[in-house]
């Protein structure tokens, strides 16, 4: 069967970080930044992005380009015989199903929060009251299992109707309304009186406050938000690469998906930080930063109801971006293991992701006493657990010593798919960096987060 094609190369770049951009992103990274204290923490964070994320994501480009096949069928192509590579194809696809589980539902947030934004339900209501319109949407399973279907249907339906008719078209207009949104976002609370302060916090390092929270925190923090900001590790990358063409080179293309991606998440830190200062709200208030807080904020801004309605409509835009290249992701690997046609494979993998979707909405209610993880842990966090800090770290270390070990693909045949075609290419200087700094980096990353 002939592989399926991406229609352009913006759609190429812009499905990639749609991947990439997510609740990581808009949720993830601006509480972090406030938490690992702003400006120093921003600087740290792209270094990494550059040494670690960047190489990584060159070489999952190249393992989809030279195989023209799915993850999990990419080291049956490409693996040297009798080896036990494509193992790992298996737990990249599996990483896939697990990333889901909990999406589908933090997406399902999204839209409710869009809706109840539109409707006014936070009109009036004092902190107490926000953060009572967050727990009972918790307490509710069927309200929140009504919201994920809504998620899991509208996904496997655009995926359904074609590569470049279906995903390639709905997130190209949804990555561009995002861009759109956030600038006018940015904008509004960049010129809130008070918000200067929040910039100066957000933008300046500062080295002492960095010492006070602890050095090796706020690296420890930025290494690992830059690199599972790429999602990579379990084949998001790979995928698209096996759609496109040869004529460009693989690095440059990886560093127009960091910059997007980061083009975002910085961006979701300027809507947010001058606007915790201008009202005066803790920017280290962790996670409830964007359910708790910023609602908080709309209430008291004028216009507040738009701003917040087109807030969560940004954070929908990015999560679900990264839906539809997962599903894609999941639906390629379906097609390449059983040989079925893109409808079937959706209706199957949408009854699946359904089902295996519901632990982690009960894991907020009737399962809340299960608490895999310690005390205030539940079902979702030990989900993000598995695919964070073992399946991504894991599987990106598997993808970096295939390219670069002789018992693998190898650093000739990993240079010369990456380096075809035009633009910046992966110099001969690197091979020591990536053959031997760059596991050890990722194997640290590996045991920071497993304690």
């Amino acid at each position: 069967m002939e592989r399926e094609r991406l229609g352009s190369r913006l759609g190429f770049l812009l499905l990639s970080a749609g991947c990439a951009i997510g609740v990581g992103n808009v949720w993830k990274f601006p509480y972090m930044a406030g938490q690992y204290g702003g400006g120093a923490f921003v600087l740290v964070y792209l270094f990494f992005l550059i040494v670690l994320g960047v190489p990584v994501m060159t070489m999952e480009f190249a393992l989809g380009r030279a195989s023209r096949k799915s993850p999990v069928r990419l080291y049956s192509k490409l693996a040297p015989e009798g080896s036990k590579w494509h193992l790992h194809g298996y737990v990249a696809m599996l990483g896939n199903y697990i990333l889901m589980m909990f999406y589908t539902t933090v997406t399902g947030w999204m839209i409710q929060y869009f809706v109840n934004m539109a409707r006014g339900k936070f009109v009036g209501e004092d902190a107490a009251g926000v953060a009572a319109i967050f727990g009972d949407m918790l307490a509710d399973p069927i309200t929140m299992t009504i919201y994920m279907l809504i998620v899991v249907v509208a996904g496997f339906a655009i995926n359904s109707i074609g590569l470049q008719n279906g995903v390639e078209k709905v997130t190209k207009v949804m990555m561009l309304a995002l861009m759109v949104i956030m600038v006018v976002l940015a904008f509004n609370s960049i010129f809130m009186e008070g918000g200067e302060e929040g910039l100066k916090f957000y933008l300046l390092p500062d080295f002492a406050r960095m010492k006070e929270i602890g050095m090796a925190d706020v690296i420890g923090g930025a290494m690992s938000q830059a690199f599972f900001t790429l999602s990579l590790g379990i084949g998001s990358m790979a995928i698209f690469g096996s759609y496109i063409g040869k004529e460009r080179a693989l690095m440059g293309e990886s560093v127009r998906v960091a910059v997007l991606d980061t083009f975002v998440a910085l961006a979701s830190g300027l809507i947010i930080f001058p606007a915790c200062f201008a009202y005066g709200v803790e920017a280290d208030s962790g996670p409830s930063l964007i359910f708790i807080t910023l609602p908080n904020i709309f209430n008291n801004i004028p216009m507040g109801r738009v701003w917040g309605s087109l807030f969560f409509i940004f954070l929908t835009f990015a999560a679900f971006s990264t839906i539809l290249a997962v599903f894609e992701n999941i639906l390629s690997c379906t097609m390449d293991l059983t040989g079925w046609g893109r409808k079937k494979a959706s209706l199957v993998n949408g009854i699946i992701i359904s089902i295996i979707s519901i632990p982690c909405i009960l894991g907020f209610n009737v399962w809340s006493s299960f608490q895999p993880l310690g005390p205030g842990s539940g079902v979702l966090d030990l989900e993000d657990f598995v695919i964070s800090n073992l399946i991504l770290p894991l599987g990106s270390l598997i993808y970096v010593l295939f390219c670069v070990s002789r018992y693998g693909w190898g650093w000739d045949k990993f240079i010369a798919e990456a380096n075809e075609g035009a633009g910046l290419k992966v110099a001969k200087w690197m091979r020591p960096y990536m053959t031997y700094v760059l596991p050890i980096i990722i194997l640290i990353l590996f045991f920071m987060g497993i304690l």
